[in-house]
């Protein structure tokens, strides 16, 4: 583990024990701040990297739209990981498009709306997630970035986080 990752899990664990009560403030915020600098059609890291899990309802519906039976979009594209999931057969992901566009950008999987997830309430539930996320989206790096200067600043001064 190089040093740039010890140190952002040595913070996260920090965080966790700490339990600060602004957490989800805190991370909406930085998201916001973030996402009005950092537009995703530059990076689709995301979609080059890790895939997301498929819901049901995300297989009847992208299966819809592309005109497939469930069955066969399925088997066309998707596989049961170890952990008894959905997920994509291969990376990138087969409906990432010329500009880093999705093709199925309407119908898309719930995961794919809802990342990086930093918009989602009970962040302290999803820490793990944010930490992973954070070395694949620069987004979700900039809001760890932010963090770290907040709660790093206000622990130093002996403030409850």
């Amino acid at each position: 583990m190089d040093n740039k990752k010890a140190s952002r899990n040595k913070f996260f664990k920090r965080i966790k024990k700490s339990d600060p009560k602004n957490l989800d403030t805190v991370i909406h915020q930085l998201h916001d701040e973030a996402f009005k600098k950092i537009n995703c059609l530059d990076c689709a890291n995301c979609c080059k990297t890790v895939g997301p899990l498929w819901t049901k309802r995300d297989r009847q519906r992208v299966s819809k739209h592309l005109g497939y039976e469930v069955l066969d979009f399925e088997k066309s594209y998707l596989k049961i990981d170890e952990e008894g999931d959905y997920v994509l057969q291969q990376l990138p992901c087969p409906f990432l498009i010329e500009d880093n566009k999705c093709g199925i950008y309407a119908v898309r999987p719930s995961a794919c709306a809802d990342y990086p997830h930093t918009s989602r309430p009970k962040q302290k539930q999803i820490l793990q997630l944010t930490e992973f996320n954070s070395n694949i989206c620069p987004a979700v790096e900039s809001i760890v970035e932010s963090m770290e200067i907040i709660y790093l600043k206000n622990s130093k001064r002996r403030l409850r986080i």
